[in-house]
């Protein structure tokens, strides 16, 4: 018996905001809902551009399920205020509502009174609760590419395992051979590789 895998997750629909204030000092929390590590750097550098006079940018992302392919993935980052005092109860908040595929940037205006240790803990706990709290959460599935290519005579058995199984159809191409390709459910995938896989002429790759 095929055991089943829990391909969904939690994550936000779009980018959301949140404010925190103590003693003089704001927090500015920034959400983003993210699909690879490499749209990380590029959503930081943005901030600290932008919010060039910010005396701290401190982020933490989660990406992936268990199920998927690279399993969870996440990182805190302090931006040089006391270790574990920031990246880490952004990240909390993450873990406690179970969301991943999402990053949280908090920029901090420093107000001239320092929080200690326990009042950044609370104020970046806080702030990312606040962005957090706004947000759409949704749910998702966690998804596979696949590329299945085929002689004509093979192209009804493909086509009505697409039909059956209803993967999302990314591209396809007819020419001189036939080649698909499909975006499908992780819980899917083995069984529709090897459905498609078992047809005479038929190659299949996942990705």
């Amino acid at each position: 018996m095929r055991s089943v895998i829990s391909d969904t997750y939690l994550t936000i629909a779009a980018p959301a905001e949140g404010l925190y204030k103590d003693k003089g000092s704001r927090f500015l929390a920034f959400a983003y809902p993210i699909y690879s590590e490499s749209d990380v750097k590029p959503i930081v550098e943005a901030l600290k551009t932008k919010y060039y006079d910010a005396r701290h940018h401190c982020y933490a992302w989660r990406l992936g399920i268990e199920a998927s392919a690279g399993g969870v993935r996440f990182r805190a980052n302090d931006d040089g205020e006391p270790a574990g005092t920031a990246g880490r109860p952004i990240l909390g908040q993450l873990l406690s509502r179970e969301l991943t595929n999402l990053l949280v940037v908090v920029v901090r205006y420093f107000g001239g009174i320092k929080l200690g240790v326990p009042g950044l803990i609370a104020a970046y706990k806080e702030a990312t609760a606040d962005a957090l709290a706004s947000a759409e959460v949704v749910e998702r599935t966690e998804n596979r590419e696949m590329t299945v290519e085929f002689p004509y005579p093979a192209m009804n058995r493909v086509m009505k395992a697409v039909k059956d199984m209803e993967p999302r159809v990314l591209g396809q191409d007819f020419d001189l051979s036939c080649r698909m390709r499909l975006s499908v459910r992780l819980r899917d995938a083995a069984a529709l590789a090897e459905r498609i896989g078992d047809i005479e002429g038929v190659t299949v790759s996942l990705s």
